[in-house]
């Protein structure tokens, strides 16, 4: 059996005598550990009848051995498909419904759980690494199908770019469902450097691994507003020279508190989709003076176009994405795989404009996507929920600006005919159908809900009226 892309990108790099240490706050594996825990974790697999690029759910939780155990499925022959090992039992069904998986990879041991008949044969995840499910405009996740051949070339630019080293000490509290935290491990791993899970972030646990020698640590901006606004402030940190940031707008503000706090650690602002292999655009450290405002240049081996014609002003467009590294296509779904390109591009569905001085700029989002501590909440799920409970009559869900989170959920409810609503009541009807970084920060209560020009309800005139509110207008 032909040993795929990134298994060989990490098995290549120990035989080269890189050897990373992967650690938790329980323990730590190096090289010789990773490599026999995946390969114990292959044996089961193998032993469960695994057939050839089949879905494999591997379920994590940040700790050491979640990596390790993607190796193994790889060597195995199969796809992983990252699963947070607290999710919801509705999402767990979820996931396996849409994949068919009949396996499981479970906990820091790596036992194997079996469930079920095999999935028939997908062609289209034929050289399949991974399978990541992103929201999608639908208010159905979409499995996003990755390649090793695309991600492993992806992991080699990344190391262009970012040059770890093996004294790099990686500092990773992202989870390693989405593919920002993924590639960071990864690359971490094959460059031989000490990697440090994070589990559960909080302010001071980062705090202290920041002091601890951390030299590069990867956060969404929403971790880093947290930090700065804990009681005890950053914190220190001696070694620190990079942070990897992305996922939601860093914004000039907290950018300028970062700089200051730590003026030895350059700044790469990332922006981009799991659909194109992630990190199409970066703002790197000594651009962010005269780039302030944009997401930067494109990445290498990235091309980018601005589509025009739209309705977003003079030289406004959606921006368009050509990536060698990007996905296979939507797991089951060849239709919306089509649709989601253009003459080879991909329709990020973001709205941008080309600056004179090179950089591209963001000016708004024609995907109704909301950004809430680095989660994207797709609103129509949150709408869909709400219509469902038996007092309400209509929902609306909308993104409203936040300093710390980049955006809250306002939900406005309409109540049917004598009913009551109880907005504590139904935040935990919802917190047994959703997951948590899903439900509303806010419930509003209305007798309808507010409409666009062309007389359907609007999520922008929504977060106007809650916007005028909050600053005490009408």
């Amino acid at each position: 059996m032909t040993i795929p892309a990134l298994a060989a990108l990490l098995l290549d790099a120990f035989r080269d005598g890189r050897n990373p240490c992967v650690e938790d706050p329980t323990r730590s594996l190096r090289a010789a550990d990773i490599r026999t825990h995946a390969e114990a974790v292959a044996e089961r697999l193998r032993g469960a009848g695994i057939r050839p690029d089949e879905p494999v759910i591997v379920q994590v939780d940040g700790n050491a051995a979640d990596l390790a155990s993607f190796l193994g499925v790889w060597l195995a022959g199969g796809v992983v498909v990252p699963l947070h090992a607290r999710a919801l039992d509705a999402t767990r069904r979820d996931i396996r419904e849409r994949t068919g998986a009949r396996l499981t990879v479970e906990g820091a041991a790596g036992t194997v759980a079996t469930d079920g008949s095999a999935p028939a044969d997908r062609p289209l995840l034929s050289g399949a690494a991974l399978v990541i499910f992103t929201s999608g405009s639908t208010g159905a996740p979409k499995g996003a199908v990755l390649g090793h051949e695309r991600f492993a070339g992806k992991i080699r630019a990344l190391q262009g770019m970012l040059g770890f080293t093996e004294r790099s000490v990686v500092l990773l509290p992202l989870q390693i469902t989405f593919i920002f935290g993924i590639w960071v491990g990864l690359l971490a791993m094959t460059t031989g450097a000490r990697l440090r899970m994070m589990p559960k972030f909080t302010p001071a646990l980062a705090r202290d691994a920041l002091a601890d020698g951390a030299t590069t640590a990867a956060f969404v901006p929403t971790m880093m507003r947290a930090l700065f606004a804990d009681p005890d402030g950053a914190g220190r940190a001696p070694e620190l020279r990079q942070i990897l940031t992305g996922g939601e707008p860093l914004g000039g503000g907290l950018g300028q508190r970062i700089a200051a706090a730590w003026p030895e650690a350059g700044i790469f602002d990332l922006y981009g989709l799991t659909e194109t292999g992630s990190c199409d655009f970066c703002l790197q450290p000594g651009d962010h003076a005269v780039g302030a405002g944009s997401i930067g240049r494109t990445t290498g081996g990235v091309e980018h176009r601005i589509a025009q014609g739209g309705d977003g002003g003079e030289g406004v467009g959606e921006l368009l994405i050509r990536s060698p590294f990007g996905m296979l296509g939507y797991l089951d779904n060849p239709e919306l795989t089509e649709a989601s390109f253009t003459d080879g591009h991909f329709r990020t569905g973001d709205l941008a404009r080309q600056r004179a001085d090179g950089f591209v700029e963001l000016v708004g989002r024609s995907k109704e996507i909301i950004s809430r501590g680095g989660n994207k909440i797709v609103p129509l799920e949150i709408d869909r929920l709400f219509a469902a409970h038996p007092d309400v009559a209509a929902a609306l869900t909308t993104g409203v600006p936040d300093e710390l989170l980049g955006e809250r959920i306002h939900v406005l409810l309409v109540p049917r005919p004598g009913a009551d609503l109880d907005r504590a009541a139904l935040l935990a009807w919802a917190a047994e159908r959703i997951e948590r970084f899903k439900l509303p920060d806010v419930i509003h209560i209305g007798t309808d809900l507010p409409l666009g020009r062309t007389g359907k309800a609007d999520r922008n005139t929504l977060r106007v009226l809650v916007l005028r509110e909050r600053e005490g207008g009408a």
